[in-house]
């Protein structure tokens, strides 16, 4: 039941749905993500690190960069069943639809060097 529950709260913030969704799109740095969320770079890191230890999304280390993604459901039942559901959630969501509008204009080589 530990994990279920542990899926379950990490989707019950906005910030962190958010970052989800946007991850539907595209691998994404912290600082891709900070700029577009416009909030402080250690909430997004503690979103992050509460969305990975709930196997929502995974990391990879690449030189300087730290690069997110969706988890691949493996590890979690819970966390791939929501992720399956996720994808066709929120589609009409004025938020989401802003943040998906704005994101291919973020680039972590501009976002990053400020």
């Amino acid at each position: 039941m530990d994990a279920f529950i542990r899926v379950m709260k990490a989707l019950a913030d906005s910030n962190r749905v958010k970052i989800v969704k946007m991850l539907q799109q595209r691998t994404l740095c912290v600082c891709e993500i900070q700029a577009a969320l416009k909030i402080a770079q250690p909430t997004v890191s503690k979103h992050l690190k509460i969305l990975e230890k709930a196997d929502i999304i995974c990391s990879v280390k690449d030189g300087l960069w730290v690069n997110y993604s969706l988890s691949d459901g493996s590890r979690s039942p819970y966390a791939a069943s929501v992720l399956g559901n996720l994808r066709h959630w929120l589609e009409d969501c004025p938020q989401i639809q802003e943040i998906r509008r704005r994101l291919p204009g973020i680039r972590r080589e501009e976002v990053c060097r400020r």
